[in-house]
């Protein structure tokens, strides 16, 4: 069979790529496991959803605060479970919907290159059918990292998709590595009773790739919430012959041990490229440390081979691989898209509360050699947050002394996910700082803290 273009794999990266090339005229071709990928289906969406269970259950234990009287409640973990799964399914049906409206062609099985442009599918039979395009696009996404010392086994020690569908509540868990899935299960599981103890490689201890700020505010939340964060320590072992689980922990300033245990350790150390037994080396596609090397419109060294997402060395975010997805179709279709700028891309954790964050850190500003302005606005000076009994948190906001460009911002407390693209849109249209400032804000909302922290910046702040 002959297609225009071939996408090998369908998670944000690789469905958006294959609708857009729909759009543009092209017959496109999935390969998949699950429509939606890991994102919509052991990523993004069903975490979400266990997520926004902890924070209702959250909201139950403490709704006297709001003059709310309510006895008894207690956590369904199954029940979670289920409603996360639930989600995820209703959401991949959707991806269905979306392919057959434009008339894709699914096929379901493991994708392979092979030289003359051609792809290799191999079903759950192990029947092998070739398809020809002139255009393919790796989009295999990413997986669980192993740490080599910390073997995930699915049963005592796990990765994110188990962590997602336990059969039981543990009791203790060990969660090794803070960044945003290490926060977010942690924050699950310490909501509805797990005793969780979080083990950071990094000095800086939570969100370590976060601004300074924001990592110091969530790790003063956290210790409230009674999870327990080990900075700068590495696990040098997991006993999993008894029971449970015993974790020695180094701490690598001082080099004292220490033996925790649980019933549980949740590797989550980030991401690893699917980048091998796809055929890569045969055809000669460069690759570095697992990573597929492309230029900014995400073709490889080989004509008509392109990759996108988590398999190539941008950061591991579903809408950037769906951004990268677009760009690269429009680019084969003849169009002139403009090449991502990844210094205005979003990062967003959803724990409670949220973070996030675009541009550069106070640091890395610092480190560039900008002169630069710092705004800062708490959310207990907010009236909306403290209506809200979210007052946790605060807006920081970082531009340059000379031009007013907007560097940076750094956003921790409800809902500032929803409120990042404010920052990224006015970097994008390259506003200044007076122009934020200028720009009238609803009252009363949590975003008026953006224009207050861009006030503080320049010591025109009102409400602090």
């Amino acid at each position: 069979m002959n297609f225009d273009l071939i996408v090998i794999g369908s998670g944000p990266g690789g469905y958006v790529a294959a609708i857009r090339a729909s759009q543009l005229g092209m017959k496109g071709v999935v390969e998949r496991e699950n429509l939606g990928g890991v994102c919509l289906n052991w990523g993004c969406i069903p975490t979400k959803a266990l997520l926004k269970s902890a924070q209702v259950f959250e909201y139950i234990q403490h709704a006297s605060d709001y003059g709310i009287n309510v006895k008894d409640a207690s956590a369904d973990f199954d029940g979670m479970i289920g409603r996360s799964r639930d989600v995820a399914n209703g959401m991949s049906k959707g991806i269905n919907f979306l392919f057959r409206k434009n008339k894709i062609t699914t096929i379901e099985g493991e994708g392979r290159l092979l030289r003359g442009k051609k792809v290799e599918v191999t079903d759950k039979d192990g029947k092998k059918t070739t398809y020809d395009a002139p255009h393919i696009i790796v989009a295999t996404g990413g997986r669980a990292r192993q740490l080599p010392n910390i073997p995930i086994d699915e049963k005592k020690i796990i990765g994110y998709r188990q962590a997602m569908t336990l059969s039981k509540q543990p009791k203790k868990m060990v969660v090794v590595g803070a960044g945003a899935i290490g926060v977010e299960f942690a924050y699950f599981y310490n909501s509805i009773g797990t005793e969780v103890t979080i083990v950071e490689f990094m000095e800086q201890g939570l969100v370590p790739r976060e601004d300074a700020d924001i990592s110091k505010e969530l790790g003063k939340i956290y210790k409230k919430k009674g999870i327990k964060v080990m900075a700068n320590s590495a696990v040098e072992s997991v006993d999993t012959k008894g029971r449970g689980c015993k974790v020695t922990v180094k701490n690598r300033k001082t080099g004292k041990e220490e033996v925790i245990s649980c019933d549980v350790v949740l590797s989550a150390a980030g991401v690893t490229p699917n980048t091998e037994n796809i055929g890569l080396e045969e055809l000669g596609v460069t690759t570095d440390r697992g990573m597929i090397k492309v230029d900014d419109y995400y073709q490889t060294n080989v004509p008509g081979i392109y990759a996108i997402g988590d398999v190539v060395a941008s950061q591991a975010l579903a809408h950037v691989a769906s951004a990268e997805g677009i760009i690269c179709v429009e680019k084969i279709a003849g169009h002139k898209p403009e090449p991502i700028d990844y210094n205005n891309i979003p990062g967003c954790t959803y724990c409670v509360p949220e973070v996030a964050s675009v541009g550069y850190t106070e640091a890395a500003a610092k480190e560039a050699g900008y002169d630069i302005k710092v705004g800062k606005f708490p959310f207990t000076a907010s009236g909306k947050a403290k209506a809200a009994g979210a007052s946790e948190g605060f807006v920081k906001v970082i531009f340059d002394a000379k031009y007013g460009e907007w560097l940076g911002a750094h956003f921790i407390g409800a809902n500032v996910t929803e409120m990042i693209a404010e920052v990224v849109a006015a970097r994008k249209l390259e506003t200044t700082g007076h122009e934020i400032i200028k720009t009238v804000h609803p009252h009363p909302t949590m975003s008026e803290a953006v224009m207050e922290a861009a006030a503080a910046a320049y010591d025109e702040v009102i409400h602090l």
